[in-house]
């Protein structure tokens, strides 16, 4: 891992890994609360802090049938992007009520985070962690 950083903060910054996986995902068939603030979703974060734009591939597997994917998702350079699963549909929608699990797949080091949140009670649950590293 490498960082230059200027006082300005416009310094170059390589950070992360380009292989991440998610070994836990579900999204609830239902949500309580307002349409899309508060719908159940799993999201990942991804970081790039680097100099380039990330190509990201997204992979989801499943315990009863073939893998689906790959999701594409572009992350410009010394940005981040937060991707709702419940969002991606193409080359399919990911089924709720159904264990899954992803792979992240970039073509520069980027960081990837993954994120809950479960409103199926009015008291909601937000849950936050970082994905395994690979690469």
């Amino acid at each position: 891992m490498a960082v230059q950083n200027g006082a300005s903060g416009s310094g170059t910054a390589v950070i992360g890994r380009r292989r991440w996986a998610i070994a836990e995902g579900y999204i609830p068939e239902w949500s309580h609360g307002p349409p899309h603030l508060m719908v159940s979703h799993e999201t990942v974060c991804l970081l790039n802090a680097g100099p380039s734009e990330a190509r990201v591939r997204i992979t989801i597997y499943f315990s009863d049938r073939e893998p689906v994917g790959p999701y594409e998702v572009r992350v410009p350079a010394r940005r981040t992007r937060h991707v709702r699963f419940n969002d991606l549909t193409d080359p399919a929608p990911i089924p709720r009520g159904t264990d899954y699990a992803s792979i992240i797949e970039s073509d520069v080091p980027i960081v990837a985070q993954h994120t809950r949140l479960d409103s199926r009670q009015a008291e909601n649950a937000l849950m936050s962690t970082i994905a395994f590293a690979s690469d």
